[in-house]
């Protein structure tokens, strides 16, 4: 008994985590192919995400995960539904950054000095 009650337990900490590492995964719509937006984004098959890649290539990167909408097939209640998957922007990959390459925060100008009277 004891040996079942592991193995369910095992399984359903396997499946929970799966469902997170899904649920966790973002797609940048400025750079995917359109297997990798099917795969990733909710409510959008093959013909959608197809779509999406033919819209970029058509008129240029988009701006916002609203621009989405613009696409045929798409509407907005389907871009909410994937709000925290999309990614916007032309990110560069891990692979084309040099080695050790780290961010660098812009320096704060100096605050101006106040005059007294």
């Amino acid at each position: 008994m004891k040996f079942l009650t592991t193995l369910f337990s095992s399984l359903l900490l396997s499946l929970a985590l799966a469902g997170a590492a899904i649920a966790g995964e973002s797609v940048n719509i400025n750079t995917a192919d359109a297997a990798t937006i099917d795969r990733v984004l909710l409510n959008v098959g093959p013909a959608k995400a197809q779509a999406i890649v033919d819209y970029r290539k058509a008129n240029g990167a988009f701006r916002s995960a609203e621009q989405l909408a613009l696409v045929k097939g798409i509407g907005l209640k389907t871009v909410e539904k994937n709000r925290d998957r999309i990614v916007v922007g032309a990110a560069r990959p891990a692979a084309a950054r040099p080695a050790g390459a780290v961010a660098k925060a812009q320096p704060r100008p100096a605050p101006k000095p106040v005059a007294r009277r």
